[in-house]
């Protein structure tokens, strides 16, 4: 499948996402868009490290990994400038009430929809 623009290249992407089969479809549409997998993990131990310490241009947080909300992922990117979206099967009301302004992706993913959210919060943070 062709990138569909040049917004994807070289752009590294964290996946937050506590379900194997949605992370591995996610990994595959990313792939196909020309994006980079920088990390893909489900726990929110290991995602809190990777908000802390990895190396990516944005990421994909899943809003419930096992019960647990991703908010304390979310509050390190945004305090280190890390544009990242939400992932949810629940809407809006699903989401974090002081990340409600935050770009959110709807499950179950469709590529389009993918491709436009990413370059959404990309285009945002670049006028931040």
């Amino acid at each position: 499948m062709d990138k569909a623009d040049g917004a994807a290249d070289s752009k590294n992407i964290l996946v937050v996402e506590d379900e194997i089969m949605i992370r591995m479809l996610l990994e595959d549409m990313l792939g196909d868009l020309g994006y980079t997998i920088a990390g893909a993990v489900g726990r929110i131990d290991d995602a809190v490290k990777l908000a802390k310490a990895g190396a990516f241009d944005l990421a994909i947080l899943d809003v419930n990994l096992n019960g647990q909300t991703v908010s304390p992922v979310a509050e390190i990117l945004e305090e280190r400038g890390v544009p990242f979206v939400f992932a949810t099967g629940y809407g809006e009301r699903g989401l974090p009430e002081k990340f409600m302004n935050r770009p959110t992706l709807q499950k179950p993913f469709q590529q389009e929809n993918l491709s436009r959210i990413l370059s959404q919060a990309f285009d945002r943070a670049a006028v931040a």
